[in-house]
């Protein structure tokens, strides 16, 4: 009997607010508890997720996210109000919360544990004045082909 080829996700992160920080490391986690080689690449804001120094100060946009007013009842023109991201935050923080997921940080940590491999992308990173030193321990630095290349024969997903 053959065997099973192993299967691999490639999640490309693009985005660093806090409601676009869940869906790859959702994604992630579901994919490593099956089983599945994950190999997350972060680039432009998507890099905050993984940045020590603000992955656990993520905020969700209310102005310019249709999406956002409806959930959490903020009409569009009161999102321009200082102090509305922070409390938008605060809400989408603790309705994770209660679904028990954890907080950025922890959730980074744990898809590591698990076995997925995070990378920075390397143009992002000059852009943004990154280094290695400034991303979670065991996050390493790739540039765009090297990702390419290493994604192939896997699905690919962008967020």
């Amino acid at each position: 009997m053959a065997d099973k080829p192993v299967r691999k996700l490639s999640i490309i992160a693009s985005k660093g607010s806090l409601d676009m920080a869940y869906p790859p490391l959702i994604l992630a986690n579901a994919a490593r508890m099956s089983g599945v080689e994950v190999n997350v690449f972060f680039t432009f804001w998507g890099l905050d997720i993984i940045t020590k120094k603000k992955m656990d100060h993520l905020n969700v946009a209310v102005v310019g996210n249709p999406s956002m007013h409806p959930s959490f009842h903020i009409p569009t023109l009161v999102g321009v109000i200082p102090g509305m991201s922070a409390m938008a935050s605060w809400m989408m923080r603790k309705e994770i919360a209660k679904l028990d997921f954890p907080p950025v940080g922890e959730f980074v940590q744990l898809i590591q544990d698990a076995g997925a491999n995070l990378y920075g992308c390397k143009m992002s990173m000059d852009m943004m004045k990154l280094t290695v030193n400034d991303l979670v321990d065991g996050a390493k630095v790739l540039g765009a082909m090297e990702f390419i290349e290493m994604s192939d024969g896997g699905q690919t997903l962008f967020v």
